[in-house]
């Protein structure tokens, strides 16, 4: 058994700021969904300006990229 201490207990595959990254990259990767929802319109015959909003095109997929580079970090961290 490889992760298997001296004590007899198992040591988990990552530490707790690995787990708390990764909760941080999950909560930045579904704000930067939910900022990118929505902006539809009712009728197919109009024509709603919300759907190029700032919010959809700059910060949305900003979020999504931070969120992934953070996963990324999350994994790839290993405590000194």
């Amino acid at each position: 058994m490889e992760n298997q201490q001296d004590n007899g207990r198992f040591e988990l595959a990552f530490g707790k700021i690995n787990y708390i990254l990764m909760a941080v990259g999950l909560v930045l990767l579904a704000l930067g969904y939910i900022l990118l929802s929505g902006g539809g319109s009712d009728s197919p015959d109009t024509f709603n300006p919300a759907m190029f909003d700032a919010r959809r095109l700059v910060w949305s997929p900003i979020l999504i990229v931070l969120g992934f580079v953070v996963e990324i970090v999350a994994i790839m961290y290993k405590k000194k």
